[in-house]
């Protein structure tokens, strides 16, 4: 296992495109770090820059305290899975496991014994002797694993692993990779653009946008705490109420007349702020200082979404399904000031505790 530090990493493409600008964090040994961000903000091309399937404009990185840029993928002491599988259809599950191994002239009694054990661990026992093309999605994505496993490397790297599956075998196969994480404590650096993926796997999630980081932190400090505007609103699922609203006094904001009391740092009155609540963090209550008429409502199983509107602009609640009347007309609640988070409305950026 190894730590991997990433010291002002990135990639300018011809043309001048920077994809990847001045990246800076470390993982630790043995950490478990989801890239996560939409489509095109440089996730997936700072995973092969650590790879060495792309080239490092500037900076610096580092596996296990080496310096990694001029190094060859074969010779990083990594292995990659990526979301096509990227398996031999014409090897069967134990000649795809034990590829690589042969090429790095291992021992067959070596190899038997490694393939066996990742088989193991993987529940994949029973298809050694079976081509690819007669495996199911998740089993195949499994023996892709078990083929970076055998190989004992010091970092594993995940390119959005789940994509190719259906959304009931993506919650089985994260199980089983968060899993594979606590048997093994191999460092683990994985990439998706599904925040529910990074927020179960994580033991530290890096958000990203347009090339740059916007937050470092567990998954806890990022949902709770989010430092942006774009963290709020890509984290978390309902994503986060954003209104528009003004500091009125050290402590209070209002929303066209709406009050809400929230810490306001340092903002000065009249500063123009953007309001973010959760939809399932309001306390609901028959005789509350809120209340929205209802527009349309979401059934979500265990739980409803309520869309009305508060000072004018567009709010949602969620409410446990036996909580609230599937058929009401305007729904009631207090906010609790802990349950605001304030953002500058110009920057982004957050304001307050």
């Amino acid at each position: 296992m190894a730590e991997v530090t990433l010291s002002n990493i990135r990639k300018v493409y011809p043309g001048g495109v920077e994809a990847v600008k001045a990246i800076n964090f470390a993982i630790p040994d043995g950490g478990f770090c989801v890239l996560v961000g939409p489509s095109g903000c440089g996730k997936s091309t700072l995973l092969r820059m650590i790879a060495g399937l792309e080239t490092i404009t500037d900076g610096e990185c580092r596996i296990g305290g080496r310096v990694v840029n001029e190094v060859e993928p074969a010779d990083r002491d990594i292995a990659m899975v990526f979301q096509n599988y990227a398996l031999y259809p014409h090897m069967t599950v134990y000649n795809n496991m034990a590829y690589g191994l042969r090429n790095r002239k291992t021992p067959e009694d070596e190899i038997r014994r490694r393939v066996d054990e990742a088989a193991k661990i993987l529940a994949i026992e029973p298809f050694l002797e079976r081509k690819p093309r007669a495996l199911s999605g998740g089993q195949r994505q499994r023996v892709a694993m078990g083929r970076a496993i055998v190989r004992k490397p010091q970092v594993f790297l995940f390119d959005e692993p789940l994509s190719n599956l259906d959304a009931k075998l993506r919650v089985h196969m994260r199980v089983e990779i968060r899993k594979l994480h606590t048997a093994l404590k191999v460092t683990s650096v994985y990439v998706t653009h599904d925040q529910v993926e990074a927020m179960t796997l994580a033991d530290m999630i890096v958000v990203m946008s347009a090339g740059r980081i916007e937050q470092i932190g567990t998954p806890t400090q990022v949902y709770s705490r989010p430092e942006s505007v774009f963290v709020a609103t890509f984290i978390g699922s309902p994503a986060m109420n954003l209104v528009k609203g003004e500091v009125t006094a050290k402590g209070a904001v209002s929303l066209n007349g709406e009050p809400i009391a929230c810490d306001t740092g340092a903002a000065a009155p009249g500063t123009k702020v953007l309001v973010g609540v959760r939809p399932d963090d309001v306390t609901l209550t028959g005789t509350g200082q809120h209340t929205i008429d209802v527009t349309f409502i979401e059934e979500l199983g265990p739980s409803r979404l309520y869309h009305g509107n508060l000072g004018g602009q567009d709010f949602v609640v969620q409410a446990p399904h036996h909580a609230v009347d599937s058929k009401v007309s305007h729904v009631t609640f207090d906010i609790e000031p802990r349950a605001v988070h304030l953002f500058d409305e110009a920057s982004g950026k957050r304001i307050g505790g």
